[in-house]
């Protein structure tokens, strides 16, 4: 296999990874733990909270390809926003020319950046702006990182200077900048780890490294003292939370990713926590879509994705 091939196919895998998880979650999304557990979810589903056929992806995959197709032209914050811009208002990059659960964050960022303010100055930067909206739509910027810096991109700051400042596109509060820098420094390791715990261990320990080291950040790191814990991949199923606020869905998507030994096991376990289930399905679906491979997204999962030759062409677009 070229090396050309070879990266198509891993591009492939982190962005339908990502959005086969945020489809199986959309039908169940709001719903609690314990009324999903009545019935588990075990397959692909749709209909349910919004009422869309299966196959159906939100806002979570909608973003995601906002900031993949920019990148096939190389990094320019502001044409992410643009693009941003013509999802909320025109559509685009819908499943089905509808925008349906649009983050409130998200928004106000867009609109402020309509009405002409700088694109890394556009994001909420209050306590109450660390919703997962960043960490959602985050993962192309690992290939980007991959590309310009090579395999050790976690090691600089300057990777984290582009991490931060995709972030801050909707999301500029330290915290959130943190969970993306933890997720996008895993996410590089996934993409060359041998073993799946050792590389998250290793994506976790880099990127503590780095906001040690930082004064800016270092008090808030301790907002991840759980994740930063060794003990924290044998925690039971009632302690981890599923919410919408950012450092519930990394440690959510994380565990489990730890906790599972394939990629669907690992979706399936991401959406029956409940609540956010279909950010938490995407967050953990892009690591466990880079780590397992395309082949292991289940293919009739894949037919059913809604403009899923859309979304590869988009993955094949990127250099």
């Amino acid at each position: 296999m070229s090396f050309e091939v070879s990266r198509r196919n891993v591009i492939k895998s982190g962005i339908l990874g990502l959005c086969v998880g945020d489809a199986l979650g959309v039908p169940v999304e709001f719903m609690s733990r314990e009324k999903i557990l009545q019935k588990p979810v075990t397959d692909m589903i749709g209909y349910g909270t919004y009422n869309l056929p299966p196959g159906t992806w939100s806002d979570d995959t909608s973003l995601t390809l906002c900031l993949l197709d920019s990148l096939s032209t190389g990094l320019d914050y502001s044409d992410v926003m643009q693009k941003s811009l013509a999802w909320i208002e025109d559509a685009e990059y819908t499943p089905y020319g509808d925008v349906f659960d649009v983050g409130g964050t998200c928004m106000k960022a867009i609109f402020k950046f309509k009405k002409g303010t700088e694109p890394i100055m556009c994001g909420g930067t209050s306590e109450n702006d660390n919703g997962n909206g960043s960490l959602m739509k985050i993962l192309p910027i690992v290939f980007y990182l991959k590309s310009e810096f090579g395999d050790h991109f976690a090691d600089r700051d300057d990777a984290y200077d582009i991490i931060h400042n995709v972030s801050a596109l909707t999301h500029a509060h330290e915290r959130s900048k943190i969970a993306c820098g933890i997720y996008i420094s895993i996410a590089g390791e996934m993409l060359r780890a041998q073993e799946l715990k050792r590389g998250i261990y290793d994506g976790i320990r880099k990127a503590k490294a780095y906001y040690e080291s930082k004064k800016a950040y270092k008090d808030e790191l301790t907002h991840y003292n759980r994740l930063l814990n060794a003990g924290f991949v044998g925690l039971p199923h009632e302690e981890i939370r599923s919410s919408g606020y950012v450092v519930d869905t990394l440690e959510a998507a994380l565990w489990c990713l730890m906790n599972t030994d394939c990629y669907d096991g690992c979706v399936l376990k991401a959406v029956n926590l409940g609540q956010d289930t279909d950010t938490v399905a995407a967050v953990a679906g892009g690591l466990a879509g880079l780590f397992y491979g395309f082949d292991a997204i289940p293919p009739k999962w894949l037919e059913q994705i809604a403009r899923l030759d859309f979304i590869i062409g988009l993955c094949e677009a990127l250099p």
